[in-house]
């Protein structure tokens, strides 16, 4: 089955692009919540019309994009975590605290748009952050034991 997704969908597609879904996760899911619309021939020209006239303003979004991800650079965030005595956290990691940890920096990013694997102890690892379609940033987050 052929939709537009209205949104951005995680794992799924951007806004405006036509995706092939399972029948039963568009039908049953993606249209009635608002998500997406039938790709039929009169909504893919709306699309397409729509697109075109957006076309200069998905330019300055993706600039802006890109200046937020100059602002980050190579920043090291440190999220201090509860540990035990083999030196594993108790609980995990969240894309919440690395926002937060962003916000702190004067960076405010989406939670929804962070990506943190999983974290079992104290150490460096890897944050991506999907700020455009084409723009994604990486961010080294250092767990420490809190104090």
């Amino acid at each position: 089955m052929e939709i537009i997704l209205i949104t951005d969908i995680a794992g799924v597609g951007y806004k405006n692009d036509i995706v092939s879904v399972k029948p039963g996760y568009g039908r049953n899911f993606l249209i009635p919540q608002g998500y997406a619309i039938l790709a039929n021939s009169s909504n893919r020209k709306i699309v397409e019309e729509n697109v075109r006239q957006a076309s200069h303003k998905a330019e300055k979004i993706k600039s802006d994009a890109e200046a937020i991800a100059a602002a980050i650079g190579d920043m090291v965030i440190d999220i201090p975590a509860v540990v035990g005595e083999s030196g594993r956290i108790f609980g995990r990691v969240t894309n919440t605290q690395v926002a937060d940890a962003l916000q702190v920096r004067g960076i405010d990013i989406d939670r929804k748009k962070i990506t943190v694997d999983e974290v079992k102890s104290v150490g460096t690892y890897t944050a991506v952050i999907d700020l455009h379609k084409e723009v994604k940033h990486n961010v080294t987050i250092n767990v420490v034991p809190a104090e």
